[in-house]
């Protein structure tokens, strides 16, 4: 990334060093509508050499034809300058070439609709699939059934994980899409629509992982997931599209550990698991400069007690809401860091937040 800001910085100073040798060359007067035996030019005043006005004039059908077809539009393709620069013609009354600010950026150009924007992420898109195909292929070895639906219900004391698999859901459809907005905004130069195009991916690939749901025996194909996986992809939408909205709030996983270990799969990993939403007092005005930037507000959810053991043995589920305080990290350690690995941390940490930096407090059983 460094590299490239170097070139581009190099890039734009050869432009302007470039300037002054173009102000030495003749000009043609009116030259988008001139004819040979119409035009004139003129030579610039030379420094140090004495003329009467400012400059030079001198009929174009006077000079050489080799020179007078390299001033005119009479030996170019029938294209104008202005059309071959993908714009309108130029007002009445207006000479000279187009405004070169006024051109549109190589990005808006390029990747204004959602096939060139999805074919930018082609390569993230197969590693996301690969990965999604790779944790559930070993499901054709686990009795498939044929693809068939399963209302799993929402967040009822009843329901088999309390709601927490739909925040697993909203959680990965979020993550995947924040992702591939990321990608994009460094591929296409910040392409207007590129957090809906995000998105919309994620929420495809989402739909890829529940038709592998819907082969398990006890599974199947869940509208309730599908919903949760809208709502993840849709706040990414509102975080990318609200101005300086994800310097101010994060959707966030932490894991608790049960007695210092951490279940990675069953309803034990569900029950580490705790989804909120943190408020950082970093991103407002006013706050950012003291010693509360380094403070931010939760809410959220979690359950426990819910596993199969747990309802055997006449335990009832505990489905908890919660507020609390907790440590920006990423505003600690990571704010000004200059390293690419210090930055991708504290990119992290805006997803991730690690167990025992926070006080919650439940507000419900």
């Amino acid at each position: 990334m460094i590299g490239l800001l170097a070139l581009c910085i190099g890039f734009s100073g050869n432009l302007k060093a470039e300037e002054a040798p173009l102000r030495l060359l003749p000009g043609v007067e009116d030259y988008s509508l001139a004819e040979p035996q119409d035009a004139a030019f003129h030579l610039p005043v030379s420094a140090g050499t004495q003329h009467h006005g400012d400059a030079q004039h001198q009929p174009l059908s006077s000079m050489p034809s080799g020179t007078a077809c390299a001033l005119t539009s009479s030996c170019f393709a029938p294209l104008s300058f202005a059309q071959e620069a993908g714009r309108h013609d130029p007002p009445p009354g207006h000479s000279g070439p187009p405004d070169s600010a006024a051109l549109p950026a190589p990005a808006e150009s390029r990747y204004r609709s959602f096939g060139s924007q999805a074919g930018a992420v082609k390569w993230e898109m197969a590693g996301i699939l690969a990965y999604y195909t790779a944790i559930n292929g070993t499901k054709l070895f686990k009795d498939p059934q044929w693809p068939h639906f399963h209302s799993e219900g929402w967040f009822g004391k009843s329901t088999n994980n309390v709601g927490i698999d739909k925040l697993a859901h909203s959680y990965s459809a979020y993550v995947v899409s924040e992702i591939l907005y990321a990608r994009l905004k460094r591929k296409t130069n910040d392409a207007p629509g590129i957090q809906f195009t995000a998105a919309a991916l994620a929420s495809a690939t989402m739909l890829y992982t529940e038709l592998w749901d819907s082969i398990e025996p006890t599974a199947g194909w869940s509208w309730e997931d599908v919903a949760f996986n809208s709502l993840g992809a849709g706040f990414s939408v509102l975080r990318n599209s609200v101005p300086k909205l994800d310097e101010k709030l994060d959707f966030r996983l932490m894991i608790v550990p049960h007695s210092g270990f951490i279940s990675t799969e069953g309803k034990r990993h569900f029950e580490q698991q705790r989804y909120f939403f943190a408020l950082k007092f970093s991103g407002f005005e006013g706050l950012n400069k003291g010693p509360l930037r380094f403070l931010e507000l939760h809410a959220g959810y979690y359950a426990k007690d819910f596993t199969l053991r747990d309802r055997e043995m006449g335990i009832e589920p505990k489905r908890r809401i919660f507020v609390g305080v907790g440590i920006n990290l990423r505003e600690l350690f990571f704010r000004d860091s200059r390293s690419r690995v210090g930055r991708a941390i504290g990119e992290g940490l805006d997803y991730l937040q690690p167990p025992y930096t926070a006080i919650h407090r439940h507000i419900s059983n």
